[in-house]
């Protein structure tokens, strides 16, 4: 799922098993700090992709600033840019452009975009998924859940909402019963789930509780 800078906090999952959980999924990461990874979001566009490595030189391991990411960006999202004056409500164009400017770690451009063909097709939830990823990454957290919130509006079951959604409020919010509720619907919403999806939520349904009950002790321990 497509698409929470927040970086994952310290009792965030181990890689290995983030990525286990993500697989196949929506727009870069629940890795240090890329919260949002849906489970059926396509992958990046290749423009998009793109920024991150276009500077790198081969053999020189120089690794692009943001300032130069941003900078690839315009220049790979001029062409799309030239179309939407043309056609400013067309929702995959934005989609498009939005994508590029996500793919080069500059979430407050990606959001306006995403934002604006969220506007261009309300109920488009794959969009919306998009648009909480690019808030939540760019430290909206609380704009994130309302994107999430209204992708749920429109479809009260979906699974990558609620996954993220579980997501935000456990790793953004520190909202562990928020979190629960997300994901104990996603279950009962969607029985048809794959074994190791349904395997990932339990485990992450797990680690919140454990959590939880982990800094409850701590507090009675310091009681006087």
């Amino acid at each position: 799922m497509k698409f929470i800078p927040a970086s994952i906090a310290s009792r965030s999952l181990p890689a290995t098993r983030v990525y286990g959980i993500a697989a196949g999924c929506l727009i870069t990461g629940l890795v240090a700090g890329y919260a949002l990874r849906a489970w059926h979001a396509p992958a990046p566009a290749p423009r998009a992709a793109a920024v991150s490595s276009a500077l790198a030189a081969p053999g020189t391991g120089h690794m692009p600033t943001l300032k130069e990411m941003e900078q690839i960006a315009d220049k790979q999202a001029a062409p799309l840019l030239a179309k939407l004056k043309a056609d400013p409500n067309n929702s995959g164009l934005l989609v498009q452009v939005g994508g590029i400017y996500h793919g080069a770690h500059q979430f407050s451009a990606a959001a306006a975009y995403f934002s604006r063909a969220a506007q261009a097709d309300p109920s488009n939830v794959a969009i919306r998924s998009k648009l909480a990823a690019s808030l939540y990454r760019g430290g909206d957290a609380d704009g994130a859940i309302v994107q999430l919130n209204q992708a749920l509006h429109y479809a009260p079951t979906d699974a990558n909402s609620l996954f993220n959604l579980g997501l935000i409020r456990w790793q953004g919010k520190h909202d562990v019963q928020g979190a629960l509720t997300a994901w104990q619907q996603l279950l009962k919403f969607n029985p048809g789930l794959s074994p190791d999806r349904k395997a990932a939520v339990q485990h992450l349904i797990a680690e919140a509780k454990a959590g939880a009950n982990g800094e409850a002790a701590a507090g009675r321990s310091v009681q006087p």
